[in-house]
């Protein structure tokens, strides 16, 4: 079995604790700041960030349509947070017109950004997570939560009576942060889905 190239969308947020984790899960991490180097990956994750500016630069750079090409074909995908949000196919609360956050429509979801609240709001939570024995310690930061799910959407995990990860087909969203704690079983769920 071939190794999986996996990119990380490298524009703005945690990209580095994303590259450590996809390799530590088996997968071959790269970088992904162009056409080119998009068009030579498998899979993508978009990190966390502000959603906002990584769509503002993902459509400076000519990102935006290939992307969202790519997923509309089948390309696997895994967001966290931000990613998430970019992810869903509606966005709630997509900030200001013309500075918006631009949905890839890539999971048939409904996401509200900040929807725990401001960053002061930030917190951590331990949550049952589908397919995983043990629950998984999640780290919210300024995060979303999704408020619709397509027919076609499986919730993994809830917190606060809402959806915080989702799966459709071989996308997969979290609204929480599983790079920065050292628990790799998100990232190696995504690279065994490829």
């Amino acid at each position: 079995m071939n190794t999986p190239r996996v990119g990380v969308l490298a524009l703005q947020g945690d990209t580095r604790e994303h590259l450590a984790a996809l390799r530590e899960a088996g997968a071959q991490a790269t970088t992904v700041r162009r056409l080119a180097e998009l068009d030579a990956v498998d899979a993508l994750v978009i990190p966390g960030g502000e959603s906002t500016t990584m769509s503002h630069l993902l459509r400076e750079l000519d990102l935006l349509e290939p992307l969202r090409a790519r997923l509309a074909d089948g390309m696997p995908a895994y967001g966290s947070c931000a990613g998430m949000i970019l992810l869903a196919s509606e966005i709630n609360d997509a900030g200001v017109p013309g500075r918006e956050a631009l949905p890839l429509a890539g999971i048939d979801m409904t996401v509200r950004r900040n929807a725990f609240g401001r960053q002061v709001d930030s917190f951590e939570d331990d949550i049952d997570f589908v397919g995983l024995e043990t629950s998984v310690h999640a780290v919210f930061i300024r995060a979303p939560w999704v408020e619709r799910v397509g027919p076609d959407v499986e919730v993994l995990a809830s917190a606060a009576g809402h959806p915080v990860a989702v799966r459709q087909g071989r996308v997969l969203a979290t609204s929480f942060h599983p790079e920065m704690t050292g628990d790799r079983r998100v990232h190696a769920m995504f690279v065994a889905s490829l």
